[in-house]
């Protein structure tokens, strides 16, 4: 075995190179024979002076001498990944158990990609000595495997292909995907995940060991290149795979923030932290969702942008079906909104921004939500006919805003309270317009609570001083003191009836359990990038995992399987690809690669989504 230099020019530009491979010589008869083994890139940087040395340890591990240590630390690891790059090249035998087939013969369009398919299994017998074996080189292959299905059904890699991205480049955007659903972080922490813990390169046939970090970045630019094109092509196909009606379309927003100061980013910027982190800069993500999940659109925009402002922009072009129905919160419900909305030919569920509440308990029905709690619902048409308002009242959202007005109460009367105090002491505070100032500041930061009060403040007999202070709660009429758990809704969809309106609205409940994966399961927070683009990359690979993410919850659902991402990752992860090295009686050294038996949770899973139980197969190699 040793390594081979050749000159090479490229036959576009003209342009001189050097590649290099592994060969090993056989004799054939009387003629010898040099085979190539392996394709080390034109990247193979070690020394010249290390290869004899590099060759040797090859050997040694092929050999099952895996226990030895070459003395560089460079040449043990490049000796390593080598020797498992010849192992796992070897063809593999797909095995299917009782009730497991092997996956179906991949369509013409799928052959091409990235997604090699398994030789046939063959039965192997070989006499071994169980002291010899060593287990080496464990890389983990569940989520990997579920997550090149979920590509292969959504055909991620034909529409990469019609945008010409190269084999090099799809391959990245499949590792910054999967990595993304597999261990969530940075690019950088994705590249050290493809390097060190996965299979996924066994699977693809793709070496990213030798992938530079640069390319991931690049790739990551080049995805928010053809973001349109990619968001409009991935929704089309994901309708065709689920057969899912195109009329309900949510809306919202929701920002994650830096580490760092993000100086060089011009859409960084302070604003209302979601996840209460005031002291970093933000970016703001905005999604279009329709009512199954799937993201049809999706934008970055600055850490401050107000949210009534970006309904137009996002969905401006996006060729919804005339009458699709948009869901969205206060926030983005202006009445310059609605009026585009209208004009535009959508109909629109939003919550009203009115700040009177009125609820009539003898005019509503009642209705069940998802864990049993009643809801009261009293449908209100307006005098034109145009417009029907839905007044809700739920008692868990009476006893919730109950508990924080009476906590805001305590506060405001304690203030008050030292108010009075204070004139009782010898140099407490007296001056009459201090104390004015005083209250007027604490209505202030009293959460509205102070409106609710009368607060009288008599002079003594010079008028320049308080004599005393004395207050009555009088709540206003429509507020959250006279009406707890009291929320309206306002829709131009007349025709339905209170229940159908108040379900369909619930949908928004999704939207915002999509945000909270994103963010806790998919590592969209924090963001460690410092330029925009890339900033924009990070967001725009959160969101495409998590297409492939809601496609593979969507298929066990319907399977009778309906877990979280976070509990299917802790299911399908456990389950590695591990070589096992003996020695056999022959004094041959026998290297089988496979992946760990399935466990019964995670046989449930590859059985709902028809996957072989043992990806990739096993690969043989005797020395």
């Amino acid at each position: 075995m040793f390594i081979r230099k050749t000159k090479t020019r490229n036959k576009s530009d003209n342009e001189t190179y050097f590649t290099y491979r592994l060969v090993a010589s056989e004799r054939i008869g009387k003629q010898v024979r040099q085979i190539t083994l392996l394709n080390l890139g034109r990247q193979f940087d070690l020394p010249q002076s290390d290869w004899q040395a590099l060759c040797a340890r090859i050997d040694a591990l092929l050999a099952g001498q895996v226990g030895m240590l070459a003395e560089p630390e460079i040449i043990e690891t490049l000796a390593q990944r080598y020797a498992a790059r010849l192992i796992a090249a070897q063809p593999g035998a797909a095995r299917s158990d009782a009730g497991h087939q092997a996956p179906p013969t991949p369509s013409t369009a799928v052959q091409a990609s990235l997604f090699p398919s398994p030789a046939a299994p063959s039965a192997v017998y070989a006499e071994v000595d169980i002291a010899s074996l060593q287990l080496i080189r464990p890389r983990s292959v569940g989520v990997e495997a579920v997550g090149l299905a979920a590509m292969n059904w959504l055909g991620i890699d034909q529409i990469l292909r019609d945008l010409d991205f190269n084999g090099v480049q799809r391959a990245a955007v499949v590792g910054s995907l999967i990595g993304r659903m597999a261990a969530p972080g940075s690019e950088l922490a994705t590249w050290r995940w493809l390097r060190e813990r996965s299979a996924l390169g066994e699977l693809l046939d793709v070496d990213f060991e030798a992938m530079p970090l640069i390319r991931l970045y690049r790739t990551s630019d080049l995805l928010v290149r053809h973001r349109d094109k990619i968001e409009t092509a991935l929704f089309s196909r994901i309708q065709d795979l689920f057969g899912l009606p195109v009329t309900v379309t949510l809306y919202d927003l929701t920002n994650t923030y830096f580490e760092g100061t993000a100086s060089g980013n011009a859409k960084a910027a302070r604003g209302r932290s979601k996840e209460k982190r005031t002291d970093c800069p933000l970016v703001t993500l905005g999604l279009v969702l329709d009512g199954s999940g799937f993201v049809r659109r999706s934008k970055m925009f600055a850490g401050n942008v107000g949210e009534a402002t970006t309904l137009e922009e996002m969905l401006d072009g996006l060729t919804a079906p005339k009458g699709a129905l948009v869901i969205m919160d206060a926030g983005i419900a202006t009445a310059a909104n609605v009026a585009w909305l209208i004009k535009h030919g959508y109909r629109y569920l939003v919550v009203s921004r009115e700040r009177t509440r009125q609820f009539d308990p003898d005019q509503a029905i009642s209705t069940l939500t998802a864990s049993n709690e009643t809801v009261q619902l009293q449908r209100v048409l307006s005098e034109d006919g145009t417009e029907v308002r839905l007044y809700c009242h739920s008692e868990g959202r009476k006893t919730k805003e109950t508990a924080i007005t009476d906590r805001f109460i305590t506060r405001f009367e304690a203030g008050l309270t030292t108010l009075v105090d204070g004139l009782a002491k010898p140099h407490g505070q007296k001056n009459l317009a201090d104390i004015q100032r005083r209250i007027g500041r604490l209505i202030e930061k009293s959460s509205g609570i102070g409106q609710h009060y009368e607060i009288i403040v008599t002079p003594d007999e010079t008028g320049t001083k308080a004599a005393s202070i004395t207050w009555v709660k009088v709540p206003l009429e429509g507020s959250m003191l006279t009406h707890p758990g009291v929320y309206c809704l306002r829709s131009n969809e007349t025709t339905w009836d209170a229940a159908t309106l108040w379900h369909t609205y619930t949908m928004l409940t999704d939207l915002e359990a999509v945000f909270r994966g994103l963010k806790s399961e998919l590592g969209l927070r924090p963001v460690f990038h410092h330029k925009a683009d890339r900033t924009e990359g990070h967001l725009f690979i959160t969101v495409l995992a998590y297409q492939l993410v809601q496609a593979i919850r969507h298929k066990l659902k319907a399977a009778g399987e309906p877990l979280s991402w976070t509990r299917l990752r802790e299911i399908i992860s456990v389950q590695q690809r591990i070589t096992a090295t003996f020695q056999q009686r022959d004094g041959r050294t026998l290297h089988v690669r496979k992946a760990t038996v399935a466990e019964p949770a995670l046989r449930r899973i590859y059985d709902a989504l028809a996957l072989n139980a043992s990806p990739r197969g096993i690969q043989k190699l005797t020395v």
